[in-house]
Protein backbone atom coordinates (compact mmCIF):
# COMPACT_ATOMS: atom_id res chain seq x y z
CA UNK A 1 0.00 0.00 0.00
CA UNK A 2 1.63 3.27 -1.13
CA UNK A 3 1.86 6.01 1.42
CA UNK A 4 -1.56 8.36 -0.36
CA UNK A 5 -3.44 5.36 0.26
CA UNK A 6 -1.96 4.92 4.03
CA UNK A 7 -2.96 8.45 4.58
CA UNK A 8 -6.45 8.33 3.43
CA UNK A 9 -7.58 5.56 5.46
CA UNK A 10 -5.77 7.57 8.14
CA UNK A 11 -8.03 10.11 7.54
CA UNK A 12 -11.03 8.15 7.30
CA UNK A 13 -10.61 6.50 10.48
CA UNK A 14 -10.41 10.52 11.98
CA UNK A 15 -13.42 11.11 9.93
CA UNK A 16 -15.14 8.26 11.29
CA UNK A 17 -14.00 8.28 15.22
CA UNK A 18 -12.48 11.38 16.11
CA UNK A 19 -9.29 9.98 17.16
CA UNK A 20 -6.88 7.16 15.95
CA UNK A 21 -4.22 5.35 17.70
CA UNK A 22 -0.87 4.12 16.04
CA UNK A 23 -0.93 0.53 17.31
CA UNK A 24 -4.22 0.29 15.92
CA UNK A 25 -3.46 1.74 12.85
CA UNK A 26 -0.46 -0.22 12.26
CA UNK A 27 -2.59 -3.79 12.55
CA UNK A 28 -5.69 -2.44 10.29
CA UNK A 29 -3.09 -1.07 7.76
CA UNK A 30 -0.36 -3.91 7.91
CA UNK A 31 2.57 -1.69 8.44
CA UNK A 32 5.08 -1.09 10.81
CA UNK A 33 4.68 1.51 13.56
CA UNK A 34 6.94 3.37 12.63
CA UNK A 35 5.67 3.70 9.42
CA UNK A 36 2.35 5.05 10.74
CA UNK A 37 4.27 7.55 12.85
CA UNK A 38 5.51 8.53 9.37
CA UNK A 39 2.56 9.10 8.10
CA UNK A 40 1.24 10.89 10.83
CA UNK A 41 3.89 13.32 10.93
CA UNK A 42 3.21 14.14 6.96
CA UNK A 43 -0.57 14.46 7.66
CA UNK A 44 0.36 16.78 10.43
CA UNK A 45 2.36 18.91 8.62
CA UNK A 46 0.21 19.47 6.42
CA UNK A 47 -2.38 20.61 8.93
CA UNK A 48 -4.76 17.89 8.26
CA UNK A 49 -4.41 16.00 11.62
CA UNK A 50 -3.16 17.09 15.17
CA UNK A 51 -0.70 14.64 16.43
CA UNK A 52 -0.82 13.53 20.16
CA UNK A 53 0.78 11.19 21.85
CA UNK A 54 0.45 7.80 20.92
CA UNK A 55 -1.81 8.26 17.92
CA UNK A 56 -3.54 11.38 16.67
CA UNK A 57 -6.79 13.66 16.38
CA UNK A 58 -8.87 15.92 14.32
CA UNK A 59 -8.26 19.19 13.74
CA UNK A 60 -9.66 22.28 11.92
CA UNK A 61 -9.73 20.73 8.68
CA UNK A 62 -12.74 18.86 10.05
CA UNK A 63 -14.66 21.83 11.97
CA UNK A 64 -14.41 25.72 13.08
CA UNK A 65 -11.04 26.24 13.79
CA UNK A 66 -9.38 28.22 10.76
CA UNK A 67 -5.58 27.59 9.94
CA UNK A 68 -3.37 30.74 9.80
CA UNK A 69 -2.43 32.32 6.18
CA UNK A 70 0.96 31.40 6.78
CA UNK A 71 0.69 27.91 7.61
CA UNK A 72 -1.87 27.31 4.61
CA UNK A 73 0.66 29.10 2.47
CA UNK A 74 3.79 27.05 2.84
CA UNK A 75 1.62 23.81 1.26
CA UNK A 76 1.02 22.82 -2.48
CA UNK A 77 2.66 26.33 -3.49
CA UNK A 78 3.67 25.17 -6.81
CA UNK A 79 -0.30 23.55 -7.61
CA UNK A 80 -1.40 27.68 -6.18
CA UNK A 81 0.47 29.13 -9.07
CA UNK A 82 -0.29 26.90 -11.74
CA UNK A 83 -3.82 27.50 -11.21
CA UNK A 84 -3.45 30.98 -10.69
CA UNK A 85 -1.91 30.95 -13.93
CA UNK A 86 -4.40 29.20 -15.53
CA UNK A 87 -7.35 31.87 -14.12
CA UNK A 88 -5.71 34.46 -16.12
CA UNK A 89 -6.96 33.30 -18.88
CA UNK A 90 -10.24 34.51 -18.07
CA UNK A 91 -9.31 38.02 -17.91
CA UNK A 92 -10.26 40.54 -20.12
CA UNK A 93 -9.65 44.60 -20.21
CA UNK A 94 -12.24 46.73 -17.80
CA UNK A 95 -13.48 43.93 -16.12
CA UNK A 96 -14.31 44.44 -12.18
CA UNK A 97 -13.20 41.18 -10.49
CA UNK A 98 -14.34 40.40 -6.86
CA UNK A 99 -11.25 37.97 -5.05
CA UNK A 100 -11.82 36.17 -1.88
CA UNK A 101 -9.24 35.97 1.15
CA UNK A 102 -6.89 32.37 0.67
CA UNK A 103 -3.61 31.87 -0.40
CA UNK A 104 -4.70 30.77 -3.95
CA UNK A 105 -6.37 33.68 -5.10
CA UNK A 106 -2.58 35.63 -3.76
CA UNK A 107 -0.89 33.64 -6.11
CA UNK A 108 -3.55 34.91 -8.32
CA UNK A 109 -3.10 38.43 -6.96
CA UNK A 110 0.72 38.43 -7.47
CA UNK A 111 -0.17 37.30 -11.13
CA UNK A 112 -2.76 40.01 -12.37
CA UNK A 113 -1.58 41.78 -15.18
CA UNK A 114 -1.66 45.78 -14.11
CA UNK A 115 -1.78 46.84 -17.92
CA UNK A 116 -5.62 45.80 -18.57
CA UNK A 117 -7.52 48.41 -16.71
CA UNK A 118 -8.79 45.83 -14.19
CA UNK A 119 -10.70 46.70 -11.00
CA UNK A 120 -10.58 44.60 -8.23
CA UNK A 121 -12.83 44.70 -4.76
CA UNK A 122 -11.28 42.37 -2.20
CA UNK A 123 -11.86 41.55 1.69
CA UNK A 124 -8.08 39.94 1.64
CA UNK A 125 -5.68 41.97 3.09
CA UNK A 126 -2.64 39.61 0.95
CA UNK A 127 -4.28 40.16 -1.86
CA UNK A 128 -4.40 43.91 -1.67
CA UNK A 129 -0.77 44.18 -0.21
CA UNK A 130 -0.03 42.18 -3.48
CA UNK A 131 -2.14 43.89 -5.39
CA UNK A 132 0.01 47.30 -4.61
CA UNK A 133 3.06 45.93 -6.26
CA UNK A 134 4.48 44.82 -9.64
CA UNK A 135 3.16 42.15 -10.97
CA UNK A 136 4.90 38.80 -11.39
CA UNK A 137 5.57 37.93 -14.49
CA UNK A 138 3.37 35.66 -15.82
CA UNK A 139 1.33 34.61 -19.44
CA UNK A 140 -1.09 37.40 -19.74
CA UNK A 141 1.95 40.10 -19.50
CA UNK A 142 2.74 39.13 -22.93
CA UNK A 143 0.72 41.24 -25.50
CA UNK A 144 -1.89 42.53 -23.53
CA UNK A 145 -3.46 45.48 -24.12
CA UNK A 146 -2.67 48.49 -22.43
CA UNK A 147 -5.83 49.80 -21.60
CA UNK A 148 -4.84 51.35 -18.22
CA UNK A 149 -1.40 51.77 -15.76
CA UNK A 150 -1.96 50.19 -12.40
CA UNK A 151 -5.19 48.23 -11.04
CA UNK A 152 -7.67 49.86 -9.32
CA UNK A 153 -8.51 48.35 -5.78
CA UNK A 154 -11.03 48.79 -3.50
CA UNK A 155 -10.77 47.27 0.06
CA UNK A 156 -13.47 45.81 1.75
CA UNK A 157 -13.34 47.24 5.59
CA UNK A 158 -14.84 44.30 8.88
CA UNK A 159 -13.49 42.11 11.39
CA UNK A 160 -9.87 40.20 10.81
CA UNK A 161 -9.67 36.46 10.41
CA UNK A 162 -6.54 34.50 10.75
CA UNK A 163 -6.60 33.80 7.24
CA UNK A 164 -5.79 37.67 7.11
CA UNK A 165 -9.46 38.28 5.37
CA UNK A 166 -12.19 41.20 6.40
CA UNK A 167 -15.62 39.62 7.84
CA UNK A 168 -18.48 40.61 9.34
CA UNK A 169 -21.20 43.01 9.19
CA UNK A 170 -19.27 45.94 7.92
CA UNK A 171 -18.12 44.08 4.97
CA UNK A 172 -21.83 42.99 3.86
CA UNK A 173 -22.96 46.36 4.25
CA UNK A 174 -19.98 47.55 1.67
CA UNK A 175 -21.05 44.86 -0.91
CA UNK A 176 -24.31 46.21 -1.36
CA UNK A 177 -24.50 48.11 -4.23
CA UNK A 178 -21.25 46.76 -5.94
CA UNK A 179 -21.32 44.45 -8.90
CA UNK A 180 -18.33 42.50 -10.70
CA UNK A 181 -17.71 40.59 -13.84
CA UNK A 182 -16.34 37.74 -12.01
CA UNK A 183 -15.84 36.44 -8.14
CA UNK A 184 -12.03 34.97 -7.96
CA UNK A 185 -12.57 32.79 -4.29
CA UNK A 186 -10.20 30.17 -2.69
CA UNK A 187 -12.15 28.17 -0.72
CA UNK A 188 -11.10 25.71 2.46
CA UNK A 189 -13.28 22.66 1.42
CA UNK A 190 -14.99 21.16 -1.43
CA UNK A 191 -17.35 18.14 -0.43
CA UNK A 192 -20.07 16.42 -2.98
CA UNK A 193 -22.91 17.24 0.13
CA UNK A 194 -21.94 20.34 1.58
CA UNK A 195 -20.30 22.17 -1.76
CA UNK A 196 -18.21 24.91 -0.86
CA UNK A 197 -17.14 25.22 2.80
CA UNK A 198 -15.29 27.36 5.40
CA UNK A 199 -14.61 27.07 8.75
CA UNK A 200 -15.25 30.61 9.47
CA UNK A 201 -19.18 31.59 9.84
CA UNK A 202 -18.58 34.91 8.86
CA UNK A 203 -16.33 34.18 5.79
CA UNK A 204 -19.30 32.06 4.86
CA UNK A 205 -21.26 34.93 5.00
CA UNK A 206 -19.14 37.50 2.82
CA UNK A 207 -18.42 34.98 0.35
CA UNK A 208 -21.76 34.14 -0.32
CA UNK A 209 -22.27 37.66 -0.46
CA UNK A 210 -19.43 37.95 -2.95
CA UNK A 211 -20.89 35.18 -5.30
CA UNK A 212 -24.37 36.91 -5.36
CA UNK A 213 -22.76 40.15 -6.34
CA UNK A 214 -20.74 38.89 -9.50
CA UNK A 215 -21.82 37.42 -12.69
CA UNK A 216 -20.09 34.16 -12.47
CA UNK A 217 -18.33 32.37 -9.59
CA UNK A 218 -14.70 31.13 -10.16
CA UNK A 219 -13.42 28.63 -7.64
CA UNK A 220 -10.09 27.92 -7.62
CA UNK A 221 -8.69 25.19 -5.40
CA UNK A 222 -5.93 22.71 -5.73
CA UNK A 223 -6.85 19.10 -5.61
CA UNK A 224 -6.01 18.38 -1.80
CA UNK A 225 -9.22 20.84 -0.90
CA UNK A 226 -11.60 18.07 -2.30
CA UNK A 227 -13.32 15.85 0.37
CA UNK A 228 -12.61 18.51 3.28
CA UNK A 229 -15.39 20.61 5.10
CA UNK A 230 -15.54 23.25 7.23
CA UNK A 231 -18.12 24.49 9.99
CA UNK A 232 -20.39 26.47 7.45
CA UNK A 233 -21.81 26.38 4.03
CA UNK A 234 -20.86 29.16 0.99
CA UNK A 235 -22.95 28.00 -1.15
CA UNK A 236 -23.88 24.53 -3.42
CA UNK A 237 -21.33 22.97 -5.89
CA UNK A 238 -24.34 23.79 -8.29
CA UNK A 239 -23.36 27.87 -8.22
CA UNK A 240 -19.70 26.99 -9.00
CA UNK A 241 -19.60 28.58 -12.83
CA UNK A 242 -15.83 27.60 -13.20
CA UNK A 243 -13.51 25.22 -11.13
CA UNK A 244 -9.91 25.19 -11.86
CA UNK A 245 -8.06 22.61 -9.99
CA UNK A 246 -5.24 20.13 -10.99
CA UNK A 247 -4.94 16.78 -12.50
CA UNK A 248 -4.46 15.52 -9.18
CA UNK A 249 -8.29 15.31 -8.51
CA UNK A 250 -8.71 12.70 -11.04
CA UNK A 251 -5.75 10.14 -10.07
CA UNK A 252 -6.53 6.70 -8.49
CA UNK A 253 -10.10 4.97 -8.05
CA UNK A 254 -11.71 7.49 -5.87
CA UNK A 255 -9.93 10.52 -7.99
CA UNK A 256 -12.65 9.09 -11.17
CA UNK A 257 -15.61 9.78 -9.19
CA UNK A 258 -14.47 12.73 -7.47
CA UNK A 259 -14.31 13.76 -11.05
CA UNK A 260 -17.37 12.73 -12.34
CA UNK A 261 -18.97 13.93 -9.75
CA UNK A 262 -17.65 17.55 -10.10
CA UNK A 263 -18.16 17.48 -13.71
CA UNK A 264 -21.81 16.44 -13.33
CA UNK A 265 -22.34 19.52 -10.95
CA UNK A 266 -20.08 22.30 -12.12
CA UNK A 267 -20.58 23.94 -15.78
CA UNK A 268 -16.89 24.11 -16.50
CA UNK A 269 -14.00 22.09 -14.75
CA UNK A 270 -10.91 23.14 -15.86
CA UNK A 271 -7.68 20.59 -14.85
CA UNK A 272 -3.79 22.25 -14.88
CA UNK A 273 -1.08 19.73 -15.03
CA UNK A 274 0.41 18.38 -11.77
CA UNK A 275 3.47 20.11 -11.09
CA UNK A 276 6.05 18.44 -10.37
CA UNK A 277 7.23 20.37 -7.73
CA UNK A 278 3.97 19.40 -5.70
CA UNK A 279 4.24 18.27 -2.06
CA UNK A 280 1.31 15.89 -1.06
CA UNK A 281 -1.61 13.81 -3.53
CA UNK A 282 -4.90 14.56 -2.76
CA UNK A 283 -6.85 12.46 -0.14
CA UNK A 284 -7.65 9.80 -2.33
CA UNK A 285 -5.29 7.20 -4.52
CA UNK A 286 -2.85 7.78 -6.97
CA UNK A 287 -2.94 6.54 -10.42
CA UNK A 288 -2.62 8.19 -14.25
CA UNK A 289 -3.57 11.75 -14.40
CA UNK A 290 -6.64 13.00 -16.24
CA UNK A 291 -5.88 16.00 -18.78
CA UNK A 292 -8.11 17.79 -21.04
CA UNK A 293 -11.38 17.68 -19.33
CA UNK A 294 -14.09 20.08 -20.75
CA UNK A 295 -17.40 18.71 -19.71
CA UNK A 296 -20.10 20.31 -21.84
CA UNK A 297 -23.60 19.97 -19.47
CA UNK A 298 -26.58 21.85 -20.02
CA UNK A 299 -27.25 25.53 -18.96
CA UNK A 300 -29.35 27.43 -17.35
CA UNK A 301 -27.76 26.40 -14.17
CA UNK A 302 -28.03 29.56 -11.37
CA UNK A 303 -24.72 30.64 -10.30
CA UNK A 304 -25.92 32.72 -8.12
CA UNK A 305 -26.35 32.03 -4.06
CA UNK A 306 -27.09 33.42 -0.95
CA UNK A 307 -25.50 31.74 2.61
CA UNK A 308 -25.58 28.74 2.54
CA UNK A 309 -25.57 26.64 5.61
CA UNK A 310 -25.63 23.00 5.97
CA UNK A 311 -25.32 20.26 3.36
CA UNK A 312 -27.26 20.34 0.07
CA UNK A 313 -29.65 17.97 0.23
Amino acid sequence: MLAAQRQHRILQELEAHGTVRVTSLSGMLGVSEMTVRRDIDALDAEGLLLRVHGGATRTGAFGAIEPEFLSKSAHETEAKRAIAAEALRLLRPDMTLLISGGTTTYELARLLPRNLGLTVVTNSIMVANALAGPAQAGPAQTGAAQTGAAIRTVILGGQRTPSEALVGPVTIHAMENLSADLCFMGVHGIDARAGVTSPNLLEAEVNAAMIAASDELVVVADATKYGLLGLAGIAPLSAIGILITDARIGMGEDGSAALSLLQEAVRDVRIVPVPSSSEHPPRGTPGPAATNLHPHLPAGRNRLATAFKGHNG
